[in-house]
């Protein structure tokens, strides 16, 4: 049995805009000949590729085919570059990937920055928490991702980035406020104390209550799903949070943030891509790990 790549394409890129109209007009066809093509391929394969909700997203059996069609056009971007045709350079490949919210607003951009200035490429990017990121690898969603998962996705290569290290900082005046400077009663404090957590599944907060011995889900705490904007809520004083020097260096040294007690908490950041061999896939992970030497801690 043979998978038909235009169909294959056709599929994703539904997959990719989300609804089968958004993909009619990438295409320029319309939406009904796009509904024909995906049923055309499940017809074919005998399977269910696609759940038709809002957005659409890939079935199990849908995902490995989206995957192939990801790789194909990556590699036939790669060979038309390599053959100078104009394809290549008048049509930028989309390059779909993966970042955890503190790396996309601190090191991460200028690496892609970098690669956009030499090769003709247009990013997809797709923030997630790191240890989530390699989900996306599994499911064909992107080629390539910053996660904290050490063991290779399968049919991924792995490259260690380095550490990015929190700390437990607030403003000195909620410290007082909250009697968290060391000393007496710091740990009771800590237990009543309002924290900030990036969202429902930010363990980082969680993880250095633990280490105190406190409850972790005790605290009340704010919600501010979006990194800069986290930063922000504990320089203001809303809460207590694990920050990355990125985001506290300036402050601590200033005296605008001040740390609490406990052990830093580090962090791991991996780089995981597919197993091709794709120089544009090449040129981005050399350049995130030249960012990351200089932006992450060693292990």
């Amino acid at each position: 049995m043979e998978i038909p790549l235009d169909l294959a394409r056709t599929l994703a890129v539904v997959i990719d805009e989300g609804t089968f109209d958004a993909a009619a007009r990438r295409l320029r066809i319309t939406p009904s000949a796009v509904s024909q093509r995906v049923k055309a391929l499940e017809q074919q394969l005998g399977r269910v590729l696609v759940v038709r909700s809002k957005p659409v997203r890939a079935t199990d059996a849908g995902a490995p085919i989206v995957r192939l069609a990801r790789q194909v056009a990556l590699l036939e971007h790669d060979a038309l570059a390599e053959f100078g045709l104009d394809e290549a350079s008048a049509r930028p490949i989309s390059l779909a990937l993966a970042v955890n919210a503190d790396s996309l607003a601190t090191w991460f951009l200028p690496a892609l920055a970098r690669v956009g200035e030499r090769h003709p490429v247009v990013f997809d990017l797709h923030r997630d928490d790191q240890d989530f990121t390699a989900g996306l690898l599994e499911s064909g969603t992107v080629l390539g991702a910053v996660t904290s998962q050490s063991a290779p996705v399968a049919g991924c290569l792995v490259r260690p980035l380095g550490v990015m290290r929190y700390e437990a900082v607030a403003t000195p005046v909620f410290a007082e406020r909250w009697g968290l400077a060391p000393g007496v009663g710091r740990v009771a404090s800590l237990a009543a104390a309002p924290l900030v957590d990036f969202d429902r599944r930010d363990d980082l907060q969680r993880e250095h209550l633990s280490a105190q011995g406190i409850d972790p889900d005790g605290p009340p705490r704010h919600f501010v799903p979006a990194s800069s904007d986290f930063a922000t809520a504990v320089k203001l004083g809303l809460g207590w949070g694990m920050l990355p020097a990125f985001q506290s260096a300036d402050e601590l040294e200033r005296g605008a943030l001040v740390r609490l007690d406990g052990d830093p908490i580090d962090v791991p950041l991996f780089w995981q891509q597919w197993n091709l061999r794709s120089n544009l896939l090449t040129a981005v992970a050399d350049e995130l790990a030249v960012e990351a030497r200089t932006a992450l801690a060693r292990p």
